[in-house]
């Protein structure tokens, strides 16, 4: 099997999602968009896509013009009955290839947070092995509508729509699910003026949050990658 994943920045990491795709002995195809790398022009070539986040919103085109084409490609998976997981602004640009509204600054959130189950969450494939109350990891500031036709899978307090699935695997999570305690101590390091700005007592106070959240956190995180690896199915090509 051969996964397309798309980095959208610098310094994102498959973390988790890496590992569950590792053990699974899937391929991995890696473009960087935003350095040049060219995307496909359809989903022939793939089993699967993955989308990780970024600093931009889904709706940057006039800084990276190739979001659209995104975006679009992420619906071709989807309407291919294809594996798609978008993960917080992948999670974004999945809603907007599904013709959703893209809700700019309206759901800040960062650090861990608890995200609860909806019933069709509870029952779904990709979290169904899971706590129906977990704690996760968030960074974002961006929010969206539901796409038509989506099922609703998660929410909390500040982001209504924290994950939601189209069709049979086209998965989009607000939420870092991938980034383990080793993926958000590398994002200390490597972002500390940026996660100032956003929380000043956070790189002080870090071994506090991850004593509380990382573990519980990790172990749901990679229960949820395993079982999106579990829906990719391999085609003719």
């Amino acid at each position: 099997m051969r996964v397309l994943v798309v980095e959208n920045m610098a310094g994102s990491d498959l973390g988790l999602v890496g590992l569950a795709l590792s053990e699974a002995n899937i391929e991995i195809d890696l473009r960087q968009p935003f350095s040049g790398d060219a995307l496909p022009g359809g989903h022939d070539e793939h089993d699967a896509i993955v989308v990780l986040g970024g600093g931009q919103s889904a709706l940057d085109d006039h800084t990276h013009p190739y979001l659209a084409d995104l975006a679009a490609l992420m619906r071709t998976f989807g309407d291919a009955d294809k594996s798609v997981l978008g993960i917080c602004l992948g999670s974004q640009l999945l809603a907007r290839g599904y013709g959703a509204t893209n809700i700019l600054g309206a759901a800040r959130e960062f650090g861990w947070h608890d995200v609860h189950l909806t019933d069709e969450g509870a029952s779904d494939p990709m979290l169904s092995g899971i706590s129906a109350r977990f704690p996760i990891f968030e960074w974002h500031s961006d929010t969206f509508t539901l796409p038509d036709g989506a099922v609703h899978l998660a929410t909390n307090g500040t982001t209504a729509h924290q994950a939601f699935r189209i069709g049979r695997a086209a998965y989009g999570t607000q939420f870092h699910f991938e980034a383990s305690t080793t993926v958000v101590e590398d994002w200390n390091r490597n972002f500390p003026a940026v996660i100032a700005g956003i929380d000043p007592t956070w790189l002080a106070t870090y071994p506090d949050h991850a004593a509380k959240h990382g573990e519980t956190a990790d172990a749901a995180g990679l229960a949820i990658a395993r079982a999106w690896v579990r829906t990719i199915e391999t085609r003719d090509r």
